[in-house]
């Protein structure tokens, strides 16, 4: 042992086995793995190992009804840290999402800096270059204008996370030079005590540059690279494999600390010695650590692994074997180098001033053996720990919701007027600008379509490759419907990739749950699944690998279930880029698809009525596709001068979007034929498949003309006009000037947290 450590483990008991997060049929089945009863250390290493963060022993049934292939797929789901998608010409991307809820929770700044940190290793670790990055968050209500069934929101504290994590993403996207360019963002009392933090990045690579995880080779070296090991971070897969409570605080150890410069060199070196054919297998040290990248490397590889602890750079004195192994210390990475090139890997870090340490070499023997000098800490069969742990299917039950079957019908007794001005300034809906403007979403000068627009659009110039990202969910739809609502996050992802002109291509996922053993927890999980599995199948959109986030439960109670989709489509032509907004005066607006009629799980009802209610609006898949498929048909024939999807808030939020322009404010004259719909819920209801665009005068009768032969239903609403939104709704006409509204949509976020925001040191 270390000078200073004790020289005895704690003893094994059943209550520390229950600590660990084990119960004791799992602890049975470790002594039968080994043997032999484990000793401290190792019941550590399969706490991490066989914790739901590491081995989805909830959910790995469910993920597997997820489509996972294509003509497009060279690395499936599963098989290495991020998938891999073909997008022509020999180049390939790299992208994966990843949440980081309960450290944000408990250290706001760090948890989720440390998640852009960890979600950029796992591209470059494919020999990705990252190029950009986008998040999805959740957060408690920062204004008092919504309270449903809830103890008073404590926005302050809300407000507190809210800016800590924002503050934390562009600390550390910023400093390492990754531009985060797009997103989404929702307020909601389930979000309470217990944000959501997921993090995507996507990366660029040819066919032949695809990295593997695996430790191959007898005898080959085993470097540690990257920053020193402490005891920051400790268990931390094992602490976001439970609730939070009043005592997680009490658990910041868990929560890492990041060091953005050290990642971009790390970064750089790992790719350099990529291109130097110097690596049989690379490994990012995430979740589990050191444990993780060792045993898992073991198991793809079908070999074992020794290494000595004694050899692992540490920052701090005294660290026993249960600390180094269980510590997620940021920035490091696991090198598997080929023999005869270890001078190589020294001179490369050396170079970028990185600490590299060789630590051991590859075995043929199946184990994973841990010395710490000469005695052995830990002594595992590789295969066993990485993917024999317990596999189970928990008891569903299912949510009933609140369903109004009045449809709204009470929703005249609001203004509209009002209500499309109250809309604007929820959180949920209004302008992320106070987010964004804090990211530098221009470096490496790739952003094309800046935040704010359907999608995110970024030129990857050394691919000569155009690429449109965007992640969505409504977590409302699937506290209501689970299954529905994982469909919408997939058809709505896909339609703003169609808004910004692009194919879509593939899919990453974070399902972000409760507890899997509270029985309507799991129910939700398994419905969501089953209707995110069905939409990426209609639409032809494998699922590429992703996270899942279970336990997402604090004293308030359960988040609404936010299964997370991330998409990447392919625009083929720089024509062919299409942003949201109108574009020039007397152009034709049309709306594509339905009028609509659904009010259930709407803003409106949440925003102005204070009521979180159902049925969720439906989802015909058939008819999306053939929405999504006419319109991009219609961008590619160049008739389209923007076009914008109706999704929170319906049509009368869409059509003012549109007219937010960021280079002029425009107008609208708006004629809607609603029939027997009554207005509110001709102006506010939420239903699928609908996208606004506009069109040349000119070439209105065209697009008409083709929007008649391909069958889908679509209406000519009016024109861009004056500066005004005037809507008339049947006989009932509403005037809106589009400054006054642009003032409440621009500034409502900075507005309810300027005077509480806190100065985040740098670090």
């Amino acid at each position: 042992m270390s000078s200073g450590a004790p020289t005895v483990d704690p003893v094994v008991t059943p209550e520390v086995v229950a600590q660990h997060g084990l119960t004791l049929e799992e602890f049975e089945r470790i002594k039968k793995i080994l043997g032999r009863e484990p000793n401290f250390t190792e019941l550590g290493i399969f706490s991490v190992m066989w914790s739901e963060h590491c081995s989805y022993k909830n959910s790995k049934k469910e993920l597997k009804k997820f489509p996972t292939t294509g003509p497009n797929i060279l690395v499936k789901a599963g098989e290495e840290n991020a998938g891999v998608v073909d997008i022509g010409d020999g180049w390939a991307i790299a992208f994966k999402m990843e949440s980081h809820n309960h450290p944000s929770a408990i250290e706001p700044f760090q948890g989720a800096a440390t998640g852009v940190g960890g979600i950029i290793r796992d591209i470059f670790t494919m020999g990705a270059r990252p190029e950009f990055c986008l998040n999805s968050l959740r957060f408690g209500p920062i204004t008092d204008q919504s309270n449903i069934n809830r103890q008073t929101p404590n926005i302050a504290a809300n407000k507190r996370l809210f800016t800590g994590v924002v503050s934390g993403i562009a600390h550390y996207g910023n400093c390492v030079g990754i531009p985060t360019i797009g997103g989404e963002i929702y307020f909601d009392e389930s979000f309470e005590g217990n944000p959501l933090v997921n993090v995507f990045c996507l990366g660029v690579l040819r066919h032949e540059q695809v990295a593997r995880g695996t430790a191959k080779g007898g005898g080959n070296p085993v470097f540690y690279v990257g920053a020193e090991t402490g005891r920051d971070g400790l268990a931390g897969a094992a602490f976001a494999s439970r609730e939070l409570t009043q005592q997680s605080r009490e658990d910041r150890p868990a929560v890492q600390v990041g060091d953005p410069f050290k990642e971009k060199l790390l970064l750089e070196a790992c790719l350099e010695l990529l291109a130097r054919d110097a690596v049989a297998g690379i490994q990012d040290m995430g979740a589990a650590g050191l444990t993780c990248s060792t045993c898992e490397t073991a198991s793809r590889g079908g070999s074992g692994i020794e290494i000595d602890l004694a050899k692992v750079p540490k920052r701090e004195p005294d660290m026993t074997p249960y600390e180094i192994l269980l510590s997620e210390s940021q920035e490091r990475m696991l090198i598997i180098a080929k023999r005869g090139k270890e001078n190589l890997v020294r001179k490369v870090f050396e170079k970028w001033d990185v600490p590299c340490a060789e630590i051991g070499h590859v075995t043929d023997d199946g184990m994973m053996r841990v010395r710490n000098n000469s005695a052995i800490a830990a002594e595992i069969p590789a295969k066993a720990l990485a993917e024999e742990a317990p596999i189970y299917s928990p008891d569903v039950k299912p949510v009933v919701a609140a369903i109004d079957h009045r449809g709204g019908a009470d929703s005249a007794t609001i203004d509209s007027h009002e209500a499309l001005r109250r809309l604007l300034r929820e959180p949920t809906i209004a302008s992320k600008n106070w987010v964004y403007r804090q990211y530098d979403h221009t470096v490496r000068t790739g952003t094309i379509v800046k935040p704010g627009s359907d999608a995110a659009v970024f030129f990857v110039r050394y691919a000569d490759k155009i690429l449109a990202a965007t992640t969505d969910c409504n977590s409302l739809y699937c506290s209501l419907h689970p299954r529905t609502g994982g469909k919408i996050a997939v058809a709505e992802a896909a339609r703003n990739l169609t808004c910004s002109g692009a194919r879509p291509l593939a899919v990453t996922d974070n399902l972000n749950f409760g507890n899997p053993y509270k029985p309507e927890n799991f129910w939700q999980l398994r419905e969501a699944v089953e209707g995110i599995a069905e939409a990426c199948r209609a639409f032809g959109t494998p699922v590429t690998g992703g996270n899942v986030s279970l336990y997402n439960e604090s004293p308030a109670g359960t988040v609404d279930p936010t299964p997370t989709i991330g998409m990447v489509g392919l625009i083929e032509d720089e024509k062919h880029i299409t942003t949201q907004w109108f574009k020039e005066e007397s152009d034709t607006i049309i709306l594509v698809g339905e009028t609509g009629t659904e009010l259930g799980g709407s803003q409106f009802l949440k925003a102005c009525y204070g009521r979180k209610i159902g049925p969720p609006p439906n989802i015909d898949l058939e008819h999306e596709i053939k929405i999504q498929n006419t319109t991009r048909e219609l961008i590619r024939a160049g008739l389209v001068k923007s076009a914008h999807d109706c999704s929170e808030g319906g049509l009368a939020v869409a059509l003012t979007e549109c007219c937010f322009n960021p280079r002029k404010l425009l107008g609208a004259e708006i004629d809607l034929k609603a029939g027997e719909t009554p207005v509110t819920a001709a102006l506010f209801n939420e239903s699928q498949s609908r996208i606004v665009i506009s069109v040349d005068s000119k070439d209105a009768q065209k697009m008409t003309a083709i929007l008649q032969q391909s069958g889908v239903p679509f209406q000519r609403l009016g024109q861009v006009e004056g500066n005004e939104l005037r809507i008339r709704v049947n006989e009932k006409t509403f005037r809106w000037p589009i400054a006054d509204l642009y003032d409440g949509w621009f500034n409502a976020i900075r507005r309810a947290v300027e005077d509480e925001t806190e100065r985040i040191p740098s670090l």
